[in-house]
């Protein structure tokens, strides 16, 4: 599996471990992980901060190589008799008029066909399905993209280890824009960099080496004297695109049904699309049991689901001005010593919108938006008025079950 150059490293979360151990994986996925306590921000001069993500030890995410992983995912996926795997076939479309999906063999240039009825597409982002059900008009779908794109860079490792603290996931936060870089096993980072496509800072800008080396060593100057390919690979490496999915519905009957990426791709800035996919597998999983009809099970996952993956559709575009800019502004800082304080002196009222969303999978994501508008309005208020904190949370926020 090649996702050299044109990937961003995966964090993997709460919510995506409660699936893997479902699958009975994670003991295979462990060794792939690298735990990530924190922010560790890096500013123009190199001091650094560390903001760690959670109150307790254990709140950490993980870092996992994208190739790694699916590697391991394909190896457990064949010891699975029943289930047949086939590489280089390309989905085309599907045809509701013939209750058939199209394929491409790409070793003999081929076309087939198979029958549509049932289909689960966890066909990604640009999903082949999702796009020909909407030519066919049986759903609306639409891709919102940021006028931000992406290009992979690497910190190699030096001597075999890393060049930077491996606990941390590392952000160069620049208001407009952001550099971030995630441990690999074997002593590297995968970097990441933000930019908008068009202005005086942007990927359009930087169109020369000189333009590149300069602009680079202005804004990361500690990540640029750790990164001797730098040029190379950014002139080398594709320019990623980010959007957001919006479809509906996502199934046809009992024929097919959007998962995934393929139905609700969000952006990469909460370091939930892959968790969010896991997710949808659980509750998919949940409702096996409880159906015999493939109409049923389709429509009650979309409208268990729906909600949440909307929410978190929000909250991801939200975070990415949070990690690009707000994580500077003291009034930020400030509130969030605050939260930290009140999730440990009201924990089973007050819990941090991040913590929510990652370390707290028995919350949906659109309960954790919810509360997280709520306790916003109750942080202000005490921030204010410091003695009105226990008032404000029991009257505001019920318990959570």
């Amino acid at each position: 599996v090649n996702c050299a150059g044109r990937s961003i490293n995966l964090a993997l979360a709460a919510r995506g471990i409660r699936a893997l151990e479902r699958a009975r994986v994670m003991e295979h996925i462990r060794p792939l992980l690298i735990a990530m306590r924190g922010r560790m921000l890096h500013n123009r001069s190199g001091e650094c901060e560390l903001q760690r993500y959670g109150r307790r030890a254990e709140e950490v995410i993980y870092s996992v190589g994208r190739a790694a992983l699916n590697r391991a995912l394909l190896d457990e996926v064949t010891r699975h008799h029943q289930v047949e795997v086939k590489f280089e076939q390309t989905c085309l479309r599907a045809n509701l008029d013939t209750d058939a999906l199209s394929f491409r063999d790409l070793a003999s240039g081929l076309t087939y066909e198979k029958p549509l009825t049932p289909t689960i597409a966890t066909d990604g982002a640009g999903s082949a399905v999702r796009v020909s059900l909407a030519a066919a008009h049986a759903i609306s779908a639409r891709e919102e993209p940021l006028d931000h794109d992406y290009k992979e860079l690497t910190l190699p490792a030096q001597d075999g280890r890393h060049a930077l603290d491996r606990g941390a996931l590392h952000i160069w936060p620049r208001g407009g824009f952001m550099l971030i870089a995630l441990p690999n096993i074997g002593g590297s980072f995968t970097a990441t960099l933000f930019l908008p496509r068009t202005g005086a800072a942007s990927f359009g800008a930087l169109a020369t080496p000189a333009r590149i080396r300069e602009f680079c060593a202005r804004e990361f100057p500690d990540a640029v004297a750790l990164m001797p390919d730098l040029v190379h690979e950014f002139t080398q490496h594709p320019l990623g695109q980010l959007g957001t999915v919006h479809s509906a519905p996502w199934h046809i009957g009992g024929r097919v049904l959007l998962l995934g990426d393929a139905a609700h791709a969000i952006f990469p800035f909460h370091g939930q699309g892959m968790n969010a996919a896991f997710e949808d597998c659980l509750v998919f999983d949940d409702l096996l049991d409880e159906h015999e009809d493939w109409a049923l099970l389709f429509d009650d996952f979309e409208s268990r689901r729906r909600p949440n993956a909307e929410a978190i559709a929000k909250m991801s575009l939200e975070n990415y001005e949070e990690m690009r800019a707000t994580v500077l502004d003291p009034t930020f800082k400030r509130h969030q010593e605050l939260a930290l304080e009140l999730e440990g002196r009201f924990p089973d009222r007050f819990i941090r919108r991040y913590s929510m969303v990652m370390f707290h999978p028995e919350i949906p994501y659109a309960e954790a938006l919810r509360r997280s508008a709520v306790q916003a309005d109750i942080i202000a208020a005490i921030d204010r008025d410091p003695e009105r904190a226990a008032t404000l949370i029991h009257e505001r926020l019920p318990p959570i079950d």
